[in-house]
């Protein structure tokens, strides 16, 4: 989100305490950055910085999708088995085929072996800070935002690994780029097949012309997913902060894996829902797997969920999903670490669950 929450040289222990804050302020209204704490939790062998190290991509050959045969990141099951994914791919057997989520953030891996199969066709792709059509993930690991975008892409595979990706680029290897770039990709995914739009990313100021983009887009009835920001605050980031006037915006905040309130996680009445945000494993450049966290790892999980049902027959219309799944959210506040945020339920109406969401929107 605004700025990243940089972990620098931290421990794996120091970590949690520090995400609330070690946030970098956005330098100026006119620039977005992709947001999260790229952890140092897991095992491998590869270093990325001191305490830190990547685990290598189940062999560097497989993809999330590969031969008809789904294939999850089991240092995820666990998170997994709370969302219900496993019930809801089972109401939504077609996986989210013949849908396109654009993931605009800091481009892909796009050699990466989870992605095989699983981009939309290359004419669909944009690069905006680089000018070109070829929209690679580019970077040091462990530094500004690299690996973002392709960890937010695997996100939406591993909920609906039949989808298609379209990988588009607007922020660079610091993280930041240009609220023009953004808005023209928002228009660009539309025009060019995109279903959903997740926007891991934001600005603490409004901005009319990425508003006016998302109007348009909505209109057409894509739909967008975006991410509350990483500021521990009691306002979200924009252009999640759109949800509560434009209809087709879902915002994202983060929880912690016992359906608490990440620390890092910004909170509002504008906030619409919330998804698990920390420590999700996905894949990383270099055939490598890593794990992140943020309110960007929740946002894509909405964006998965919204793939799935897309991808089959609705009892509800397509403009009304977005409400099916505020509707159908678990609750959260009788948690007591919670209950400073129920009056005015400015964690959402709830934590996402995907089978009660795809019970009541697909046939």
């Amino acid at each position: 989100m605004i700025g990243l929450n940089t972990p620098g040289t931290l421990s794996a222990q120091a970590l949690g305490s520090a995400l609330g804050r070690a946030v970098t302020v956005e330098p100026n209204r006119d620039q977005f950055s992709g947001g999260g704490v790229l952890t140092a939790t897991m095992g491998g062998s590869r270093s990325i910085w001191a305490g830190g190290s990547l685990l290598a991509w189940s062999g560097g050959s497989r993809s999330i999708w590969a031969g008809g045969s789904y294939a999850p990141i089991p240092q995820n099951d666990a998170l997994w088995t709370a969302l219900h994914l496993q019930q809801a791919q089972a109401l939504a057997p077609n996986l989210g085929a013949g849908v396109t989520v654009a993931v605009i953030d800091t481009g892909l891996d796009l050699n990466h072996a989870a992605f095989t199969g699983a981009l939309s066709d290359p004419s669909t792709w944009k690069d905006y800070v680089g000018g070109d059509a070829v929209p690679q993930d580019e970077g040091t690991l462990g530094t500004g935002g690299y690996g973002h975008g392709t960890n937010v892409a695997g996100i939406v595979l591993q909920i609906a690994p039949a989808a298609k990706i379209m990988p588009i680029r607007v922020l660079g290897p610091d993280g930041s780029g240009d609220l023009v770039n953004v808005a023209s990709a928002i228009t660009w995914a539309a025009a060019h097949g995109a279903n959903v739009i997740n926007l891991s990313l934001g600005s603490t100021s409004d901005s009319k012309t990425v508003q006016d983009a998302i109007k348009a887009v909505t209109a057409k009835n894509v739909l967008v997913t975006s991410s509350a920001g990483n500021a521990n605050m009691d306002k979200i980031t924009f252009p999640a902060a759109t949800a509560e006037r434009i209809d087709g915006v879902m915002s994202v905040g983060s929880l912690t894996p016992q359906d608490e309130k990440s620390v890092f996680s910004n909170y509002a009445k504008e906030l619409r829902i919330a998804a698990p945000g920390e420590n999700v494993y996905a894949p990383a450049p270099g055939n490598l797997m890593a794990a992140w966290s943020g309110t960007s790892q929740a946002a894509p999980m909405a964006a998965g969920a919204l793939a799935l049902a897309l991808g089959q027959s609705l009892k509800v219309p397509a403009s009304s999903l977005l409400d099916t799944m505020a509707n159908s959210a678990a609750d959260i506040y009788a948690n007591p670490l919670n209950r400073p945020y129920a009056k005015d339920q400015k964690l959402g109406s709830g934590r996402l669950d995907l089978s009660a969401f795809l019970t009541l929107s697909v046939k």
